[in-house]
């Protein structure tokens, strides 16, 4: 049987292996032999997570069509019925050990034909194994020179832990918790959730009154630090380490720092980075670029000094020889001035983007002054020859933005791409 990737393409009755007219008792039969074949702990280490999503998928199945009801919406609107997206449906995927402790009852997997247990099962009385709480996913801004030297940010953060005067149980030492009635010490309790117009679907959420924990204790048994909530608030010192190099977006991960909850393992604490703008310095992976503003005299004569303070604090020299002309917008390429690689001692490249400062207007006070000027600089262009020469005036400030304003031509708007058309000027896009 091919298989499907994804619960909303496949047949759940293809999945079991049973006909759509199978009764309940044969699609227990043919769950329980697609629960013992897939089992994660039956299978060698390099196949047990291909194993454990085969399980999750047909124990989907299972509890799709073992109920009238949600076998009925399965029947009418499929997959769609239970879309997470809309609002419900199947939530996370099952826990193999309740699945199958549910599924074997009390006699454990070694009344199952001999087969002896397996691990991870409880059986009846046995330990089951803690499920993992939520991770707790942040955002943490960092500026760049962080980012460059790397940086170790220490904090303090207040969170839920199981608390330790009981242990975590709820109650007084020495006192027996009873049997929650509410869910009949299972610690979980069936819930209908909306799917849609007419659809509602079944599911199970934690019991409130016993905070999934199936017992719960008497006023007078409960613990008089947690008041038998079997957690606390507590304020920890933490810290992160943020290494040299580290990209936006990436994960600093605090392994089981997240809050703790009854009966789970905690989850982690994730910080995702987010890069702070620098006034300097753009980034792209490992290469930085910034600008190199330089005066008219320098453009044209050369020079030789610091040009910019790197992220590290360190100023950054370049000599720029005479008689090679810098021009605006030209691009000097300096290796290994970029952002640390993550490994090893190699740096990205650092990109000068070349900007001119042209002097204001009236900068020379005489007449001698421009003549003297004018005899250094290159001569004009060769003259254009026309029959007929018209002598216009022009606004010296335009914006090139409002071409074709009002125009109703659709190209207004989509603003200019530099090319290289005949004689080097710039084209219009065009479409």
């Amino acid at each position: 049987m091919a298989e499907q990737h994804g619960a909303d393409e496949m047949d759940l009755y293809e999945l079991l292996g049973v006909d759509k007219s199978a009764d309940t008792n044969e699609i227990k039969k043919a769950y329980r032999k697609l629960a013992l074949r897939h089992h994660p702990d039956k299978v060698p280490e390099d196949q047990r997570e291909e194993s454990e999503h085969m399980f999750k998928r047909v124990t989907q199945a299972y509890e799709i069509l073992r109920e009238d009801d949600s076998r009925e919406m399965y029947d009418r609107h499929g997959m769609a019925a239970f879309d997470p997206s809309r609002g419900g449906g199947m939530g996370e995927g099952p826990d193999i050990n309740d699945i199958l402790e549910q599924m074997f009852g009390g006699m454990g997997m070694g009344g199952m034909g001999g087969m002896g247990g397996m691990p991870g099962m409880g059986g009846a009385g046995g330990p089951r194994r803690p499920r993992r709480g939520p991770d707790e996913e942040s955002k943490y801004t960092v500026s760049l020179e962080d980012l460059y030297k790397g940086k170790t940010v220490k904090f303090s953060a207040e969170k839920s832990v199981h608390c330790a005067t009981c242990k975590g149980t709820g109650g007084k030492e020495k006192a027996k918790p009873q049997q929650c009635d509410r869910c009949k010490g299972n610690g979980l309790v069936e819930v209908l959730r909306q799917m849609g117009p007419g659809l509602v679907a079944r599911d199970t959420a934690p019991c409130d009154r016993c905070h999934g924990s199936g017992n719960h204790f008497k006023e007078k048994d409960r613990c008089k630090k947690c008041k038998g909530k079997r957690t606390v608030q507590e304020t920890k010192p933490l810290e992160i380490y943020i290494p040299r190099g580290a990209y936006q977006g990436e994960r600093i991960i605090l392994e089981g720092e997240a809050d703790q909850f009854p009966d789970q393992t905690p989850g982690n604490l994730v910080f995702v980075l987010v890069e702070e703008p620098h006034e300097v310095f753009n980034r792209v992976g490992n290469d930085l670029s910034a600008d190199l503003e330089i005066t008219l005299a320098e453009s044209l004569c050369g020079f030789s000094r610091v040009v910019l303070t790197h992220l590290d604090g360190r100023g950054i020299h370049i000599s720029h020889p005479r008689g090679k002309v810098l021009h605006p917008g030209q691009v000097l390429k300096v290796p290994g001035e970029g952002m640390p690689m993550k490994r090893g001692e190699d740096k990205g490249d650092l990109y000068l983007v070349v900007k001119v400062d042209f002097p204001e207007d009236g900068w020379l006070k005489d007449d001698a002054a421009y003549e003297s000027l004018t005899k250094l600089l290159p001569g004009p262009a060769p003259e254009i020859k026309a029959d007929e020469v018209d002598d216009v005036e022009y606004d010296d400030d335009a914006d090139i933005d409002e071409m074709g304003a009002g125009s109703g031509d659709p190209r207004y708007g989509e603003g200019w791409e530099d090319e290289d058309g005949e004689g080097g000027q710039a084209q219009c896009a065009q479409q």
